[in-house]
C-alpha cells in the first residue's frame, strides 16, 4: 500500500500574532502565543521524520492553488479581503477567531493546494492513500467569511477543482475535529454529490451551528449528517457513532473518494475541546476509514490536517493515524494513552446513545434519497 504525505515548511509560516491563547492582546491580556501556533504540525512532521515512518511514505509535492480555483468556492470580496488583509502587513483578525499575517494569503493558497495534490495523487492511481499536513486550516472558513483559525476552505476548494476537472465525481467528507465543520456543510449543503458527515462536541464552535436538523436542503437534503456528541463523549462514544452512523452512510453513499477533516482536537489533552479520545482511538477509527474506503471507493482515502491545539499530544495522534494508512508500525509509543484509557466514561454512556440513535435514524432520508435518484 503506497501513502502519500504532503508537507511543505512554509505553511508554518502562516503568522498568527501575538495573542494569549486566543486572545488579542489588550490592557489586561498579556501577549503570548496565539493557540493556532505552528507547534503542533511541527513536532507532527518531525516525529514523522525521526520515527523512521516517512521512508514508507510518498513525498508529493504541492502548488497553491489559484484565484480561479478559490472562486468556485468563495466569493470574489472574500478572496480580496483576504489578499488587502495580507498584503497591508502586520498581525489581525481576518473574521471572528481567524487570525492573518503577512504573506497569509499565499499561504493560504499552499495550504489548499496540499489537500489538493493529495487528493490528486489518491485519484489519479499514484498512491492509494495520503495526508495532508495543510495549515491554516479550513473547515469552518463559509464561502463569504474567515471563522476559527480558517482562511479558505481547503477541502472545498480542492473538491471542486477535481470535480471541475473531471477526476471526480462523488465525494464523502467525515470530519472527527472536535468542533463542528460549518464551512463544509455551508459549501455542500445543496449538493447530492458530496455526503458530509460532521461528529463534533455538541454546539462547541461555532456556537448554534451543527444541529442534527441540519440536514441538507433542496437536492442536498439528507446528504449532510451531523452527529453533536456530548462534552465528555470517550472511545465508546466515537467507535458507536463511526460503526453505527458512519460506516452505513458511506456504503449506502458509495463515494469516488473518502476525505477525512482530520483534527486531534476531541483528543483528552485539547484546551479547546472537552472529549476523551487517545491517540490509540484516533488509530481504530482510522482503520475503520481504510477499511469503509476499500469497501465503497476502491481504498480511495485522504485526509486534510485541521485542528488540534495540545502542540505535545497531536503528534502521537497524527502519527498513529498516518502509520495506520500506511499500514506500518514504527516504535513509537504514546506515553500517555494508558493514561487517558483509565479514565471514567470512556465507555458509551446512555446519554450518547440517545444522541447515535437521533443520528442514524438520518440513515433512512440518505437511503431514500439515493433511491429516487437511482
Amino acid at each position: 500500500m503506497a501513502t502519500g504525505y504532503v508537507f511543505h515548511e512554509q505553511l508554518m509560516w502562516h503568522d498568527t500574532g501575538s495573542s494569549a491563547d486566543m486572545m488579542p492582546p489588550g490592557r489586561f491580556v498579556e501577549p503570548g502565543r496565539h493557540l493556532e501556533s505552528p507547534g503542533s504540525k511541527r513536532r507532527l512532521n518531525n516525529l514523522i521524520q525521526v520515527s523512521g515512518l516517512s521512508r514508507h511514505l510518498v513525498p508529493i509535492i504541492a502548488e497553491p492553488v489559484s484565484v480561479e480555483d478559490l472562486l468556485r468556492v468563495h466569493t470574489q470580496r472574500h478572496i480580496d479581503d483576504i489578499r488587502m488583509l495580507s498584503e497591508r502587513g502586520g498581525s489581525g483578525f481576518a473574521g471572528p477567531q481567524a487570525p492573518i499575517g503577512v504573506n497569509s494569503f499565499d499561504i493560504a493558497l499552499l495550504s489548499a493546494g496540499t489537500t489538493y495534490a493529495a487528493m490528486r495523487a489518491v485519484l489519479t492511481g499514484r498512491v492509494d492513500n495520503a495526508y495532508a499536513l495543510a495549515r491554516p486550516p479550513g473547515h469552518h472558513a463559509e464561502p463569504d467569511q474567515a471563522l476559527g483559525n480558517c482562511l479558505f476552505s481547503n477541502i472545498g476548494v480542492s473538491v471542486r477543482r477535481l470535480q471541475h476537472e473531471g477526476l471526480l465525481g462523488r465525494a464523502a467528507i467525515v470530519d472527527w475535529d472536535v468542533h463542528h465543520g460549518n464551512g463544509t456543510e455551508t459549501i455542500f449543503y445543496s449538493d447530492p454529490s458530496v455526503l458530509t458527515i460532521s461528529l463534533h462536541q455538541d454546539n462547541l464552535y461555532p456556537t448554534g451551528r451543527g444541529a442534527m436538523a441540519d440536514n441538507g436542503k433542496g437536492e442536498g437534503e439528507g446528504y449532510n449528517i451531523n452527529i453533536p456528541l456530548p462534552a465528555g463523549s470517550g472511545t465508546g462514544a466515537y467507535e458507536a457513532s463511526f460503526d453505527r452512523v458512519v460506516a452505513p452512510a458511506l456504503r449506502a453513499f458509495r463515494p469516488d473518494l473518502v476525505i477525512v477533516a482530520s483534527g486531534f482536537d476531541a483528543s483528552g489533552f485539547d484546551p479547546l475541546g472537552r472529549m476523551m479520545l487517545n491517540s490509540e482511538c484516533f488509530r481504530r477509527l482510522a482503520a475503520r476509514m481504510v477499511a469503509l474506503a476499500a469497501e465503497t471507493s476502491q481504498g480511495r482515502l485522504m485526509m486534510s490536517h485541521e485542528g488540534g491545539y495540545s502542540e505535545g499530544y497531536v503528534p502521537f495522534c497524527g502519527h498513529a493515524v498516518i502509520e495506520t494508512l500506511a499500514n506500518h508500525r514504527t516504535e513509537v509509543v504514546d506515553p500517555l494513552s494508558d493514561h487517558i484509557d483509565e479514565w471514567a466514561g470512556q465507555d458509551l454512556q446512555p446519554h450518547q446513545a440517545k444522541v447515535i440513535d437521533a443520528a442514524e435514524s438520518l440513515l433512512a432520508g440518505l437511503r431514500r434519497r439515493l433511491a429516487s435518484a437511482a
